[in-house]
C-alpha cells in the first residue's frame, strides 16, 4: 500500500509541473517581476513582447507612476519601449498582493555589500517574505539576484515552505542569474544565454519552459548552487581582469606606452586572452 501511495503522489507532483509547463507554453501564464531596475524592467518588457501578461512590482511608487504613464527612468530604455510593453500586457504596481494573480514570480532585487563588505540579502529576504502570503500551488519562484551559492535553497526555500508548501511538489523554485550588460547594443535580454538551475527536476522543467519563451537559448545546469556559483565566477573573472588591465595602464603610462594599442595587439591572439 505504501508504494502505491507514493506512486500516486509522484504522479500528482508530475501532473502539477506538467500543468504549469503547459500553461506557460500556451502563454496563459501571468509573470510577476519583482524589482523594476536595470535587470527587472528589461526582463518584464521582454516577457510582454513574447506574449505573456506581466505584472511588475516595485516598492518605489514614483517608478510605478512613471511606468504606468508610459515613461522610462532608465536612460537606455526609451519611453516607446514602455508604451509598447503597456500595449502588450505589462502593468506596474506597488501592491504585492497581486503576486497571487501570477503563475511565476521572478525576483530581481539588489544584493549590495554591507558596511562589513558582506552580502546584504535584506532585499531578497524582504521580497520573498512580501509575496509568501500570496503564494499558490503550481507557482514558480525564480531568483535572479547575484548571491552566494546556497541562497536559493537555504534562504528562499524555507520562506516558501513556511506557508505549508513543499518545493518541487506544490511550488517550484529555481535560480537563474541575471546577465544584463546595460546599454550593450549587441546583446540584450533575448539573445544572452540564460542559465537555469532548479531545486528539483520538476522545478527545472517549469523554469526552463518559462525562460524559453523569452530567451533564445536556455542552458540548464544540475542545481541552483551550480547556477549561483557560475554567476560568481562570471563576475569575479570580469572584475579580476579589469583590475589587472587598470594596473597595466598605470605601468604603460609611466613607460610612455599606449595601453589601448597593447590591448588590441594582445587581442590578435585567438585563444587565452580577453580584451578588457
Amino acid at each position: 500500500m505504501k508504494k502505491k501511495k507514493l506512486d500516486r503522489g509522484s504522479k500528482a507532483r508530475g501532473g502539477l509541473a506538467a500543468s504549469a509547463v503547459a500553461r506557460i507554453r500556451r502563454k496563459d501564464a501571468v509573470v510577476g517581476v519583482l524589482g523594476l531596475g536595470y535587470v527587472g524592467l528589461p526582463l518584464a518588457l521582454r516577457f510582454a513582447e513574447a506574449g505573456l501578461d506581466v505584472v511588475g512590482f516595485d516598492i518605489d511608487a514614483a517608478k510605478v507612476r512613471q511606468l504606468e504613464a508610459g515613461r522610462s527612468y532608465i536612460n537606455y530604455i526609451p519611453d516607446s519601449a514602455i508604451r509598447a510593453g503597456r500595449k502588450q500586457g505589462f502593468v506596474a504596481t506597488t501592491d504585492f498582493a497581486r503576486a497571487g494573480d501570477c503563475d511565476a514570480l521572478i525576483i530581481c532585487v539588489p544584493t549590495p555589500l554591507n558596511a562589513a563588505r558582506e552580502p546584504d540579502l535584506s532585499y531578497v529576504v524582504n521580497t520573498a517574505e512580501a509575496v509568501a502570503p500570496y503564494l499558490k500551488r503550481g507557482q514558480l519562484v525564480s531568483l535572479e539576484s547575484t548571491t552566494w551559492p546556497g541562497t536559493t535553497e537555504e534562504v528562499i526555500q524555507p520562506i516558501l515552505e513556511r506557508r505549508g508548501f513543499k518545493v518541487g511538489s506544490d511550488v517550484f523554485l529555481a535560480f537563474s542569474p541575471e546577465r544584463q550588460d546595460p546599454g550593450n547594443a549587441r546583446y540584450d535580454t533575448r539573445n544572452i544565454p540564460k542559465l537555469v538551475g532548479g531545486v528539483t527536476r520538476s522545478c527545472l522543467s517549469v523554469a526552463r519552459a518559462l525562460y524559453g519563451l523569452a530567451v533564445d537559448r536556455v542552458v540548464a545546469v544540475s542545481s541552483t548552487r551550480v547556477a549561483e556559483m557560475a554567476k560568481l565566477l562570471e563576475n569575479i573573472h570580469r572584475s579580476v581582469n579589469i583590475g589587472l588591465v587598470n594596473e597595466m595602464k598605470i605601468v604603460a603610462d609611466k613607460m610612455g606606452i599606449d595601453i589601448f594599442e597593447v590591448i588590441d595587439a594582445a587581442a590578435t591572439k585567438p585563444f587565452g586572452f580577453t580584451p578588457y
